[in-house]
């Protein structure tokens, strides 16, 4: 098991999910499962995305469905995401919800951060696996409940993606996928990711309340500054702060990094691979994690956030922000300002 995914969680209410739903079947969700149903709390606990994967695999099994993820992340509702459930659907528009869902995504997933990435014509929302792969019926079940969660959201029972991807293999049928999503499904992808035209982020929210939004948002950062900081534990972490801290010297590699931490190179990378990650991948979170920091700031040039993060030239930032983003920094500093 990947440390990283040991360490990683979801809120205790959205694990209510999979009992509403067996409940909704006839079967009492503790006796099929073998264990307790979280407690229901004003502010409910964390619960760790590993035990997770087996309880969605218990269910599966019980219920004879390869397809579980598919058809449970339909049944969500704003309860099952705690307070992020209804700082979302107080926004304004999905757009506005959707960059909340990205800033607080900690509080309902907390496992591979979330991007969004606009070009001229499409938002992506995309979610690597630098950080583990939590297995298909978690990812399925995340990324149909959000799905969902938007139609709801937009009372449009039919809205669709341009595009989905997910990073796991492909299943034996992918029509049961292709025909809820309502587009082209592909599987074995770089990167799990939800593909919208632009015009998907006017639709208005009937739920808007700003003053709520308000109110909410200031729990809900509260709520974030408890999670444990996730760049400060287990190995993963360690790496990619040193790979951050030496980033500007311009002599970042595996090596450096294992020395720095009395490992050989070879002995770093088998560590890494047994958390389900490598250099490489940390490498290029950490440059992309710091890029988009770096941008946000309009003191900075272009050629000083290269040199930042590493590059010996802005053409080579400029190309490796392009395949992270499918924009130019440039392009990608006018759509935040």
């Amino acid at each position: 098991m990947n440390r990283y995914l040991e360490r990683s969680a979801i809120p205790s209410s959205y694990v209510h999910l999979l009992y509403d739903y067996l409940a909704e079947r006839g079967l009492d969700g503790e006796r099929a499962l073998g264990q307790k149903r979280p407690a229901t709390s004003a502010r409910p606990g964390r619960f760790p995305v590993f035990e997770w994967s087996q309880l969605l695999q218990r269910a599966a099994r019980q219920l004879d469905d390869p397809l579980l993820g598919l058809h449970l992340g339909q049944s969500i509702s704003p309860r099952h995401l705690g307070i992020m459930g209804y700082v979302i659907l107080a926004c304004g528009n999905l757009g506005a919800a959707l960059e909340r869902l990205e800033h607080y995504q900690r509080l309902i997933y907390d496992v591979n951060p979330m991007h969004r990435q606009f070009d001229r014509d499409y938002v992506t929302l995309s979610w690597g696996s630098e950080m583990g792969r939590p297995g298909p019926l978690v990812d399925e079940t995340a990324i149909v409940a959000l799905l969902q969660f938007c139609r709801n959201m937009c009372n449009q029972p039919r809205l669709s993606p341009q595009r989905v991807d997910f990073i796991n293999p492909r299943p034996q049928d992918i029509v049961p996928y292709e025909e809820w999503f309502g587009c082209e499904v592909n599987f074995d992808q770089s990167a799990t990711r939800l593909v919208f035209p632009m015009a998907v982020l006017e639709q208005t929210l009937d739920s808007a309340n700003p003053d709520l939004a308000a109110v909410l948002e200031a729990q809900a950062q509260e709520l974030l500054k408890q999670l444990p900081d996730e760049n400060t534990s287990g190995l993963l972490g360690e790496v990619m702060q040193l790979i951050q801290q030496t980033l500007p010297t311009g002599h970042c590699s595996a090596e450096a990094v294992a020395a720095r931490l009395h490992l050989s190179p070879r002995h770093l990378q088998r560590k890494l691979h047994a958390e389900g990650s490598s250099f490489r991948e940390l490498l290029r979170a950490s440059r992309e994690q710091l890029a988009r920091h770096y941008l946000d700031d309009p003191q900075l040039q272009l050629s000083e956030i290269a040199a930042l993060l590493g590059y010996s030239e802005q053409s080579a930032f400029t190309r490796s922000f392009r395949q992270w983003t499918t924009l130019t920094p440039t392009d990608y500093r006018r759509k935040r300002g």
